[in-house]
């Protein structure tokens, strides 16, 4: 099939969606294009071709209108036979492109109602109307797209009820990636966090637990709030702290092996605690021990692997004390990672995910015939 993935919003070689569904899908023998908006230039790549409809501009006003428009243009002129799209902004022009007679599949990446909840930038008192209005436009569209695909079962969940043609394709990692046997007493005395930096993924308690440790962060991500790095560099715990801003995959995967223990403290938001995020999977499969925010749904994988210490992320302290915990007893800190490495290579493969994904394209094919 002739595949298009668009996104508005998200980096050209975005992990979900270049990385992983537009690699697995060209290795299946489909005809890949990818549309993004980042002023880079066209290229073709892995097979994949990428058509670049320019930069974004205009802040996010200007990116939900102008870019969204060429974004469209482009898929409609590409004339494929199926659209696969990323961003909610882009739902009116999907909703146009089905039109079109071209088969749309929807990729929810963010339970984006309850995002909306807690997004810095919508006033508080808006909030509640956004979201009851992205949900509505939501539900509207995803009965009228050929397919459904989500990140976590619990978005899949609210989504079946709306399209039978609905299937969960985690973000769990590539393990030839990331899967090293890292010798524990090889790694440094540092603990990491890596992915995007904000408020709400509770990089605030991190560095203020830090001053109650003896070791060092390895914080590795781009930042969301242009104030955030500013309050942090005031505060003490940011003498612990090695800022390696944004890194590519491979040094990812250098500063996992390097580390002792992975952080995954995002806040209590109601897009957090059901959500599945990678870098819980990543720090396992990178045979660390995990420090991850005590949600029901993050208590029944750690739990069940035996892989870390789940923690209040508002608390710094009890942050402080978790890394203590882990590494005054280092062996048994050892033996967590190697039980979280484990379980990943059992449960929480991207391979099981590819499958999932090239099997949903597959009955979209037999439908067309």
């Amino acid at each position: 099939m002739k595949i298009a993935h668009l996104t508005s919003a998200h980096p050209r070689y975005d992990i979900r969606i270049f990385v992983k569904e537009c690699h697995a899908l060209a290795r299946a023998g489909h005809d890949v294009t990818l549309i993004v908006a980042d002023g880079k230039g066209d290229e073709i790549r892995d097979d994949i071709r990428i058509v670049d409809v320019g930069a974004r501009s205009g802040g996010r006003l200007g990116r939900m209108t102008g870019t969204v428009k060429r974004v469209y243009q482009a898929a409609l002129a590409l004339a494929p036979d199926v659209v696969h799209f990323h961003d909610p902004e882009l739902l009116p022009a999907a909703l146009r492109l089905k039109q079109a007679g071209i088969k749309v599949v929807y990729d929810v990446h963010e339970d984006v109602p309850r995002q909306v909840m807690a997004k810095h930038w919508i006033p508080g008192w808006l909030r509640p109307a956004v979201s009851g209005s992205v949900e509505t436009l939501e539900h509207f569209a995803a009965r009228r797209f050929d397919a459904i695909v989500t990140s976590t079962p619990h978005i899949r969940k609210r989504f079946a009820a709306l399209n039978p043609q609905t299937v969960d394709i985690c973000n769990f990692p590539i393990l030839e990636e990331l899967v090293r046997h890292t010798p524990w007493d090889s790694r440094r005395n540092e603990i990491c966090y890596i992915g995007g930096i904000s408020r709400i993924r509770g990089i605030e308690p991190i560095i203020a637990a830090l001053p109650d440790t003896d070791v060092r962060l390895n914080l590795a991500g781009p930042w969301s709030e242009q104030d955030l790095r500013g309050v942090l560099e005031g505060m003490p715990g940011w003498s612990r702290v090695n800022d390696l801003g944004v890194v590519d995959r491979a040094g990812v995967a250098e500063v996992l092996a390097r580390s002792k223990i992975g952080l995954v403290t995002l806040f209590p938001t109601p897009n957090y605690v059901d959500a599945l995020p990678i870098k819980l999977f990543e720090y396992m499969a990178a045979g660390m021990p995990v420090i991850a925010s005590d949600f029901p749904v993050w208590r029944e994988i750690v739990d069940a692997a035996g892989c870390g210490i789940l923690v209040d992320p508002c608390n710094p302290a009890a942050i402080a004390e978790a890394i203590r915990s882990l590494l005054d007893d280092e062996t048994r800190a050892a033996a967590m990672g190697l039980a979280g490495q484990n379980a990943v290579l059992e449960n929480y493969s991207w391979t099981v995910q590819a499958d999932k994904l090239c099997a949903l394209y597959q009955s979209l094919e037999s439908a067309s015939q």
